[in-house]
């Protein structure tokens, strides 16, 4: 079985390791499979070295298309074209697409012009907000995939509401739970404390880069100044992306009392999440990843795709409003504890088992 994975962003090529070491893992134990890595550069990242894919064990890529820093259109466009002519060549069995990216939806597209069957992983997820380029890019995906492989139950019943039956009649639902975990267990034990600057016992754990809220300087002002006044009592770690860094900087917003860091690697944010006592964010996948290591998440977001852990009382919804992300920090510090947290919500780190096992019936 030839296997022809597609991937465009960091998070994507840890998640993809995964399982990829399962490939390894099921091929030591005599099954015949082979990967083909399309690296598709939408999201060019200068860690990606040599020395990345060595620490976290990801194989490298066969194939780097180049495609990135252009519009939506345009890029996805681009990437169609390329990936197409390495299905070409390749003439894989399947490919296997992760997530929401326009790479994703790219290598969805050009296989389903190939008539190559199509393995979808984070299937089914929804914010139920049409804007996110994200969702436009997810449903589609869902639309024309042959396995649809679900992180959690409330996933599988967003495609069942959805009908599926009636828009894909040869697609295969499976339950397989999230590859996030499988990576999170895994790297815990690689993780790395960062370097050059001062943390306390207690901290909270804070990243800030969507542009919903980076792009209206009203939401950005609610966020900081809320964080401003919980880093009067307790420490709060923010590594901050330079462009989120520019956007503060312009608008002059005060982050004194914030201990704000460099981006870190994916080893040294698990050593922060897994060290913080709470985790503020409005990212996706830090959500999850937060669950994983049993700190309660506050998701400075409107919306979230993962409602089961709003549902477990893990994680509260506050937008950008101050008095909510305060109250939030207040009742979110005491609500998570280990005897609560169940690691089979999202399949107890078995996830990529189960992606190849399906993919070798």
């Amino acid at each position: 079985m030839k296997i022809v994975t597609i991937l465009g962003a960091r998070p994507q090529f840890i998640k993809a390791g995964t399982v990829s070491r399962e490939i390894l893992r099921q091929c030591e134990l005599g099954a015949d499979i082979k990967e083909v890595i399309i690296h598709t550069g939408q999201h060019y990242d200068a860690n990606m070295s040599d020395v990345f894919f060595e620490e976290m064990q990801i194989p490298k890529p066969d194939y780097f298309l180049g495609v990135g820093a252009k519009t939506h259109g345009s890029m996805t466009g681009q990437m169609i074209e390329k990936i197409e002519d390495v299905l070409l060549n390749e003439k894989p069995d399947w490919v296997l697409v992760y997530g929401d990216t326009n790479s994703t939806l790219a290598g969805a597209i050009a296989a389903s012009k190939l008539h190559i069957k199509i393995a979808h992983v984070e299937a089914g997820l929804r914010s139920f907000n049409i804007r996110m380029p994200e969702e436009v890019n997810r449903i589609l995906t869902d639309r024309i995939s042959s396995i649809l492989f679900c992180p959690t139950q409330a996933a599988v019943d967003n495609l069942k509401n959805e009908g599926i039956n009636h828009w894909q009649n040869n697609a295969k639902v499976v339950l397989s739970g999230d590859v996030m975990q499988d990576g999170a267990f895994f790297y815990k034990n690689l993780a790395q404390q960062p370097q050059g600057f001062l943390i306390d016992d207690d901290y909270v754990l804070c990243t800030i880069h969507r542009a919903e809220n980076t792009d209206d300087p009203k939401r950005l002002f609610a966020i900081f100044e809320a964080l401003n006044q919980i880093a009067k009592n307790q420490q709060v770690v923010l590594p901050l992306h330079p462009r989120t860094k520019k956007i503060i900087q312009e608008l002059q917003i005060n982050t004194k009392n914030l201990t704000i860091i460099n981006p870190v690697g994916y080893l040294n944010m698990v050593w922060l999440i897994h060290h913080s006592s709470l985790v503020m964010t409005d990212s996706g996948g830090l959500q999850k990843e937060a669950y994983f290591f049993a700190k309660p998440c506050i998701t400075m977001r409107d919306e979230t795709e993962w409602v089961e852990l709003v549902e477990a009382g893990a994680n509260k919804l506050v937008g950008a409003d101050k008095a909510k992300i305060l109250a939030g920090y207040q009742t979110m510090q005491m609500s998570l504890r280990n005897d609560s947290y169940d690691p089979n919500l999202y399949g107890g780190g078995e996830a990529a088992m189960k992606i190849i096992a399906e993919l070798l019936r």
